[in-house]
């Protein structure tokens, strides 16, 4: 294409990124690079496609996995090709399903507005199932049932195939829970019977939309000529059959991931979806997008160290021309205390060196528990952050109780929601009216709604009475969906049913915060009603909406305070200066992936998806010894730190001739360091006594107070002029004996 006539959009792409946009006849698989501009790339392609393929924006399938990632997307090529973008099918999988599942709902024998179990709603029905069943609660656990119905579902696994399957019998006998096809069986049943749907079933119906109705499957297969997917690596079986079966028509699939990058196994994502795709499609282009334009030259070239250690990959040279950018530096601590400690201390002199702000800077870890240390430290310093991945505001009691009366407004069939609301606030109508009701509905074969409509003839006297004004409340409401946005509804709702009148007399301070979260429910409804690009301000779409919506896409990137989160949480974002802490063998890689190669793998993957978010600087961090299971055991440096170059002897200095890493065992460049002796050294157990006075690199001057000694542990207590009392290993310990004054 002439250089001078191309379009704007191809400007400022590398031939590679070109190639990946002009290049959109038949399949082809884009194998991006942390870094290297994959999303730019997507709009492009997509833009490419409506401008120079004369297609139609809704011949155009593009799915991705966060909604974070579908709105940027669709921000950029609105840039482009203008308002005819809201018209294209993009979205994450579940959004997308969900519009298709929405037209084609009564095919399958559900409501068009079905509702949409969340996590909360599917233990409470798993729990009602146990219950009518009388299996113990403290064997059949909701969280351990319901993610092995995910399991079972991600593979397309039936309650009928999966009840004749004697491996499967065999597992759950062992696991002490014989009868789980049975409540697997219950709960497929009743989610179907109330008209809902789980995550995992938006999948799983939407495959056998496509596979169970043929005539279905060709007018969506001839209608998306065009389909994308992002992070192909992520997909689970159902994904990666859902996407083969839509592009066998017009084969022009374009798959865009990094094998090096896939770290969801446990969620049943599959790796050989994307390393086997030139096996499904022989007449596959493949195109590299190898230049990183994330992170500086040191991290690039760790992470492909990192990365050459996994034998099952696409092989691919990540490079950079960004400047080569600090050594990466290893904290080394003492304790896990002191690792929080020395990260807090490092993150304060970085930004105040810098002239930084606090979101600049994430704390990264390989398990939530891990972030307890942090907060601490943090809070000490009185240091703003969040944590990725804490209770999301739609999670909020006060906010699902509202939530539940507009869902069971728009779907009479939602029981989770009506057990919810019934006697919320309070009716008169308590747990043995509400048991009996549903065992008339099963005795009697009736909807819910039917019997309670007609619930004089089954109940008498105040009982009675309270659910008849329960209904003519809900009958309300849903006379008002016909002509009333969701902002009128909702509001309507809230003040009728009582619930802003029940937090608005609770004067406790947790009492105004959950009527905050009420009206904040209701600004954000109003919020969607008015909204320029809104077409269908209903009750049913804010509903479906809401319902797909995760805890970090509402977080505010414009706040300025540090983030914690899991690395598995990090993924798809970025940082100026990342700290990953926590690398000890059996914490990362974790103890539970060492069984296997494959295991050992995808943990390596996962380390370097972690390595890969920083831009500036990427401190990792390690401790001698950490409370496990109530008792401090020692514990020894990842096998990760080695493999990108780290090397240590007992002084903590790195060997590797271009220095990439750096062992500091002070906080870097902090102020105070200066007048602390740089000659500190491990003092000898036979030279120290109680009483002596002694200077600690970190804790500064402090006094021994008492000496323990086990068969594997030296261990002195000191008490310390500024830091209080402090217990510390002294074959790591790097004191100096003070003469007496």
């Amino acid at each position: 294409m002439d250089p001078v006539i191309q379009p704007t959009y191809l400007s400022g792409l590398n031939e590679m990124q070109k190639q990946a946009v002009v290049h959109t006849e038949g399949p082809s698989i884009v194998v991006a690079g942390a870094g290297s501009g994959k999303t730019k790339v997507l709009t492009a392609r997509i833009a490419h496609i409506l401008k120079e393929k004369k297609a139609t924006p809704d011949q155009i399938l593009a799915l991705t996995f966060t909604n974070k990632a579908a709105a940027e997307m669709r921000h950029r090529i609105t840039k482009i090709v203008g308002n005819g973008a809201q018209a294209i099918w993009l979205g994450t999988f579940h959004s997308v399903f969900v519009k298709l599942l929405r037209r084609e709902a009564n095919t399958l024998g559900y409501p068009t507005h079905f509702s949409i179990y969340d996590t909360d709603d599917s233990k409470s029905l798993i729990k009602q199932i146990t219950k009518s069943l009388a299996l113990d609660d403290k064997v059949y656990k909701p969280g351990i049932i319901l993610g092995r119905i995910s399991y079972a579902k991600n593979r397309l696994i039936t309650p009928e195939v999966y009840a004749a399957d004697p491996t499967y019998q065999k597992e759950d006998s062992h696991m002490r829970m014989a009868r789980f096809s049975e409540v697997f069986l219950r709960y497929t049943n009743h989610c179907l019977q109330a008209g809902a749907m789980d995550f995992d079933d938006l999948l799983v119906q939407t495959y056998k939309l496509l596979y169970d109705y043929p005539a279905l499957s060709t007018k969506y297969q001839q209608q998306f000529r065009y389909l994308f997917i992002d992070e192909f690596q992520d997909t689970n079986l159902v994904q990666y059959r859902i996407a083969k079966k839509l592009a066998s028509c017009h084969q022009n699939i374009c798959v865009v991931g990094d094998d090096a990058q896939s770290i969801y196994a446990f969620r049943g994502a599959d790796i050989q979806n994307i390393l086997h795709f030139s096996h499904d499609y022989p007449n596959h282009q493949m195109i590299k997008l190898e230049q990183n334009y994330r992170s500086t030259r040191h991290i690039v070239e760790a992470a492909n160290r990192i990365i050459s250690h996994n034998e099952h990959q696409l092989k691919k040279k990540v490079w950079t021309d960004n400047p080569v950018g600090p050594p990466l530096a290893v904290l080394r601590a003492i304790s896990d205390m002191e690792e929080s400690r020395l990260v807090v201390d490092a993150i304060m002199a970085e930004k105040l060196n810098g002239q930084l702000l606090y979101r600049d800077f994430v704390i990264l870890y390989r398990t939530n528990n891990q972030s307890r240390n942090f907060e601490e430290a943090l809070r000490k310093k009185n240091i703003p952050y969040r944590i990725i991945g804490g209770l999301s505001f739609y999670q909020r009691k006060e906010v699902k109780d509202l939530l539940a009366y507009l869902r069971f407004v728009v779907n009479y069939n939602d029981t989770e929601a009506f057990r919810r609301i019934i006697n919320f606030p309070r009716r008169g109508i308590g747990p043995t009216t509400i048991d009996k009701i549903f065992a008339m509905v099963a005795e009697t074969k009736l909807p819910l709604w039917t019997l309670l409509r007609n619930i004089n003839d089954y109940l008498s006297g105040a009982t009675a009475a309270a659910v008849s004004r329960f209904v003519t409340l809900i009958h309300t409401a849903t006379l008002k969906l016909a002509n009333e946005n969701a902002y009128a509804i909702a509001n309507y709702m809230a003040q009728a049913s009582g619930l802003l009148k029940e937090l608005h007399e609770d004067k406790t301070v947790e009492g105004l915060t959950r009527y905050e979260h009420i009206q904040e429910l209701l600004n954000s409804i109003k919020q969607f009603v008015d909204h320029p690009e809104n077409r269908d301000p209903s009750l049913g779409s804010f509903l479906q909406e809401i319902a797909l919506i995760t805890s970090a896409d509402k977080e505010d990137a414009n706040e300025d305070s540090l983030t914690l989160m899991t690395i598995h949480a990090s993924k798809g974002l970025e940082f100026k200066y990342v700290y990953l802490v926590g690398m000890e063998e059996e914490l990362f890689p974790s103890s539970m992936m060492l069984g296997s190669n494959a295991d050992l793998e995808e943990e390596r993957r996962l380390f370097y998806v972690a390595v890969t978010r920083a831009q500036i600087q990427l401190t990792l961090s390690y401790a001698l010894s950490r409370y496990r299971f109530g008792k401090l055991a020692n514990v020894k440096p990842s096998r990760f730190l080695q493999e990108i170059g780290w090397t240590s002897h007992r002084g903590g200095k790195t060997t590797t001739p271009q220095k990439p890493v750096t062992t500091i065992n002070d906080p870097v460049r902090k102020p105070v360091a200066a007048s602390v002796s740089s000659s500190l050294s491990t003092v000898s157990t036979n030279k120290l006594q109680v009483g002596n006075t002694v200077r600690h690199l970190h804790f500064g001057v402090g006094k021994v107070l008492q000496l323990v000694e086990t068969a594997d542990m030296h261990k002195a207590v000191i008490l310390f002029h500024k830091f209080g009392e402090k217990t510390l290993l002294l074959n790591y310990a790097k004191l100096e004996i003070l003469p007496p004054k």
